[in-house]
């Protein structure tokens, strides 16, 4: 047990340490009540968070005094790569874009160099696609690449296991010819047939697989709604595109859309060359990418359509509607996602969604990390319903 001395420096300590964090939180308008910051580290973070986030006290609103100097901003990303954990990084070069407009910055590749790569910070670059400089592609590239590789081995071996253990369940036969059989599996279906004066099991059901001599057992269709706020979808899509492009037992076909439609199939094998064929931004036209989509589908019972949009439709919502469910009762597999990434509670047409809900095609968001999963499920044909239910919340 501590002594009362003891006790009373740690309740001291955390006192002040509350302190401290709140006055860093909190700004100089905390400060006759918090006192100044001690140590010059305090000082330092506390110069990074207020030239983002002090409080400009004639409109009593949050605004930053960065400027438009790219050595200072470049100055300030050091400084606050210096003082916190990446992940706060993050949302300080987030909040310092959407605050303080600084996307013009970025086409520098000075201060490209100096920022800290994430999701949300290609979807920036890829918006900016169609006016950045040559200067700073190169640099944008680089910075793209090393995203989508992190990304891409983060996801790859989930994916991969989760899509063919659907598959291989998926290609089991009830009555396999002899060469057919998987002899495990059937044995140990079988366990309580066991005749013990025989010492043997007799097999009252053969499992087995399929011939291997079908390469493709699937087809996966992804389209994409590239609009602004798709931006993180678009990324993560682009991925797990390019990761299940690599198994031969799926053929996989990707295109992105807003009012045209462009099939970027072709680049699957590099995800960064899919990323930089879109063009971020635009209208949307849902009725014609799942027209073209369909198109594409020659095999409806051995197809996926997975459609990842917002669902504001600019295209004819009727035919939008009547042409979906014309897929889905084809016998294709189609799974609506009104987002696929971290970003929290996407923005959505509700009526679209609850029309898609109605023809029994539940329209919802989904994380990266449950995605495998949901693929899993919509190759073995599963209850899409059901496992929304279970994993999704929301």
């Amino acid at each position: 047990m501590s002594a009362p001395d003891e006790t009373a420096t740690n309740h001291t300590q955390d006192s002040e340490d509350h302190a401290r964090r709140w006055r860093l939180v909190l700004g100089s308008a905390a400060e006759a009540d918090l006192g100044a910051p001690g140590s010059a580290e305090d000082m330092a973070m506390d110069r990074a968070l207020a030239a983002l986030y002090n409080t400009d006290d004639s409109t009593k609103s949050r605004g930053g005094d960065l400027g438009a100097s790219a050595p200072r901003v470049a100055r300030w990303l050091g400084d606050i790569r210096t003082y916190f954990p990446t992940s706060v990084v993050e949302v300080m070069q987030r909040d310092a874009v959407q605050r303080l407009d600084l996307t013009q910055l970025l086409l520098e590749p000075e201060l490209l160099e100096s920022v800290e790569p994430d999701v949300h910070l290609v979807g920036t670059l890829l918006s900016l696609n169609r006016v950045m400089p040559e200067t700073t592609k190169a640099t944008a590239r680089l910075v793209v690449e090393k995203v989508v590789r992190e990304v891409e081995q983060r996801i790859a071996a989930k994916t991969v296991a989760a899509v063919s253990g659907a598959l291989n369940r998926a290609a089991r036969i009830a009555r396999p010819r002899l060469r057919d059989i998987d002899w495990d599996r059937t044995i140990r279906k079988n366990l309580a047939h066991y005749l013990p004066e025989h010492r043997t099991i007799v097999p009252e059901r053969l499992v087995g697989y399929g011939r291997k001599s079908h390469a493709v057992q699937r087809d996966v269709v992804l389209a994409i709604d590239q609009s602004g706020s798709m931006a993180s979808s678009v990324v993560y899509a682009s991925i797990f595109g390019a990761v299940l492009a690599s198994m031969r037992s799926l053929r996989t076909s990707l295109v992105v859309f807003d009012t045209e439609i462009v099939d970027l199939t072709d680049k699957l094998d590099d995800p960064v060359e899919v990323l930089f064929g879109t063009q971020l931004g635009g209208g949307t036209d849902i009725n014609r990418a799942i027209a073209y989509s369909h198109s594409l589908i020659t095999r409806p019972d051995d197809s996926l359509f997975v459609l990842i949009s917002d669902l504001y439709e600019g295209g004819i919502r009727a035919d939008m509607l009547r042409r979906i469910n014309s897929m889905k009762d084809s016998g294709v597999q189609v799974v609506v996602l009104l987002a696929l990434s971290d970003d929290g509670a996407p923005s959505f047409d509700h009526d679209n969604a609850a029309a898609l809900a109605a023809l029994g095609i539940p329209a919802f968001a989904c994380t990266p990390d449950k995605f495998p999963n949901l693929l899993a499920v919509a190759l073995d044909r599963g209850d899409i319903r059901s496992w929304v239910g279970t994993n999704i919340t929301g």
